[in-house]
């Protein structure tokens, strides 16, 4: 009977230490072991393959490395449940014990190739016998580990013992503590035998939430903001979920539960105390992009995070828009205030309010708005997010020579799914957002009407690491209760640009006056495909085909349909993909180029 620890393949490649002798050129080879998987492990973990490339060894060295590989072979088949398992290496056929082997290679040619032979014999593979946990508390049930009958393979024999440390922690015993695993194996059964010894220690609550490194946020908020109270069972996840929490909040740049003190338990409670670091409270950002339709866009905020100290923030945006582009007659801009309070009223329910000044200046038509709009948000669970509150809007809207004046209110109403991986670079998962605005006239030759826009994008990836991945979106969009021109016209559908059909000049898609003029429809939809190729780390390349239409009509799929295509290039930082998309209509509208330029951050969708 054998007795073995199973510990983790952590090692040092032992070398002797060279002598004054020429280096030695070797060859390494692999006699097969019968197991593909083995063998393709053994050469990943080979010194000798790994260093053949780089400055030849010394003799001594040489042999050194051999036996350094000659010992983690052995582990790696130990690992894969080969106890049984022996391996020998031989350098010109002779054994690395063989006394004449350094003169030997010390005094060959230098022109010479050593050739170096690993032969495994792998044995028969071992199977668990007997799986025991000792020291558990009384009603505690262990979770999913390795079973009698399993392979003994190393890694899932190793990964049982942290599961149960965090099972045995999220039960509420804090100071636990579970020892390496203890392996006894039996060669004349192929039998491995694993225990596992865990000391539980005291069950405890949680008591006192504390932090530390506050300057200006209040505890009392916060903790009325993590889903943690005094009394309930202690639990490792809990407080997981209470640091993700916190740093959802936009205040912290770093959240660490410290560690629960065991000198500090009275009346089976242990204090818990959260250790952070507050961002800067100010922050001051620039912005653009370029588009050939839309021109020039530059904008600068100043953000507030933590106004009143309870991570209430404050957005203040200045923005100059359609400086130069084919689809603009005049420079904008886009003047906004934006104020979120969270938990307002209820955990994870925020509150918005917005202030907006703008004025467009289109192809279709040019717009001075004032826009105020009110809004709660709160989760519906870890992706879905609804959202609904009032807004108002007043305008001076100029089309086709005409200028009306419009004041509406709206209640829009939103579901959002994000389901994605990632904001700027997703690689996989799916987006999707339902909007439903109900619009009824103050003033204004209008009628009463329902806005509808639905849109989903997913992400395939095709290659390992997210280096190939297939990105396809959807839009969908009606108007309901009024015809066309019964609705203000920057409140209609327009497609055309970065947002739906890249290669036509924004708006151009739909409807035309008598000059060209695009009238804006009341259905509109879109698709877009993309496939993002990396080249290298930082360089990728983007091939795509958009396709969308808009009708005066209010249902979708019946406009002229209208197909651009084009090419982009990426390049890769740590805040997101830098942009740059040229794309091409394949049939060429009124007020649209031969051509699109487009350039900005983050992905096109």
């Amino acid at each position: 009977m054998r007795r073995t620890i199973l510990l983790p393949g952590a090692f040092l490649l032992l070398a002797a230490p060279a002598l004054a002798a020429d280096p030695v050129q070797y060859r390494v080879s692999f006699a097969p072991s019968g197991d593909a998987g083995l063998d393709v492990l053994l050469r990943q973990t080979s010194a000798l393959v790994e260093l053949a490339r780089k400055l030849p060894p010394a003799p001594f060295a040489l042999i050194g490395r051999a036996r350094a590989d000659a010992r983690q072979f052995t582990i790696v088949l130990h690992s894969l449940g080969y106890d049984d398992g022996s391996v020998a290496i031989t350098i010109n056929g002779a054994p690395l014990s063989d006394p004449t082997l350094p003169d030997a290679l010390t005094q060959a040619p230098a022109s010479a190739v050593a050739e170096v032979r690993v032969v495994t014999q792998k044995g028969a593979r071992f199977t668990l016998g007997q799986v025991n946990i000792t020291g558990l508390p009384p009603g505690f049930t262990p979770p999913a580990m390795v079973k009698p009958g399993a392979p003994a393979l190393a890694a899932p024999i190793l990964a049982a013992q942290p599961a149960l440390l965090s099972a045995l922690h999220n039960a509420g015993y804090a100071f636990a503590s579970v020892s390496a695993p203890l392996a006894i194996a039996h060669p004349p059964t192929h039998k491995l035998d694993v225990t596992y010894s865990a000391t539980p220690g005291p069950r405890v609550a949680i008591g006192p939430i504390g932090f530390t490194g506050l300057k200006r946020t209040k505890p009392a908020f916060l903790r009325r903001h993590i889903a943690l109270a005094p009394g309930q069972p202690y639990s490792d996840t809990a407080l997981q979920q209470a640091r993700d929490s916190l740093l959802g909040l936009g205040v912290f740049s770093s959240v660490s539960p410290l560690p629960p003190d065991p000198a500090a338990v009275q009346n089976g409670a242990v204090p818990v105390t959260f250790n952070v670091l507050e961002q800067k409270r100010h922050t001051v950002s620039l912005t653009g992009a370029y588009a050939t339709d839309t021109g020039i866009s530059l904008s600068t905020s100043w953000l507030d995070r933590n106004l009143f100290g309870q991570a209430e923030t404050l957005t203040l945006s200045a923005a100059a828009n359609d400086l130069g582009g084919t689809g603009t007659t005049s420079a904008g801009y886009d003047l906004k205030a934006l104020f979120t309070k969270p938990d307002y009223y209820a955990r994870g329910q925020t509150l918005s309010l917005n202030a907006e000044g703008l004025r467009q200046s289109l192809t279709a038509y040019s717009r001075t708005a004032l826009l105020l709009g009110a809004a709660l948000s709160r989760p519906v669970d870890a992706h879905g997010l609804i959202s609904f509150g009032p807004s108002f809007v007043s305008e001076r809207v100029n089309q086709e020579g005409q200028t009306r004046t419009y004041v509406l209110t709206q209640f829009p109403l939103s579901f959002t799914w994000s389901g994605a991986n990632d904001l700027l670079e997703p690689t996989r998962g799916v987006n999707a957002s339902l909007t439903l605005t109900p619009t009824y006239p103050v003033a204004g030759h209008s009628h009463p009407f329902l806005i509808a826009l639905a849109s989903a994008s997913a992400y395939l990836p095709v290659e390992a690491r997210g280096w190939g991945v297939l990105a396809l979106r959807g839009q969908v969009g009606s108007i309901q209760g009024a015809r066309q021109f019964q609705v203000p016209p920057d409140q209609r559908f327009y497609a055309g640009g970065s947002g739906t059909v890249r290669g036509y000049t924004y708006q151009t898609i739909g409807p035309l006056f008598p000059d060209d003029i695009p009238e804006g429809g009341a259905a509109m939809d879109a698709f877009s495909l993309e496939f993002r190729q990396h080249v290298t780390k930082t360089i990728g390349l983007v091939p795509f085909i958009d396709a969308g239409q808009v009708s005066a009509g209010s249902a979708p799929f019946t406009g002229t349909l209208r197909v651009g295509a084009g090419l982009g290039a990426r390049y890769y930082t740590g805040i997101g993909p830098i942009r740059l998309d040229v794309a091409f209509p394949l049939t060429r509208t009124a007020g649209s180029g031969g051509f699109a330029l487009y350039i900005g951050l983050g992905e096109a969708f």
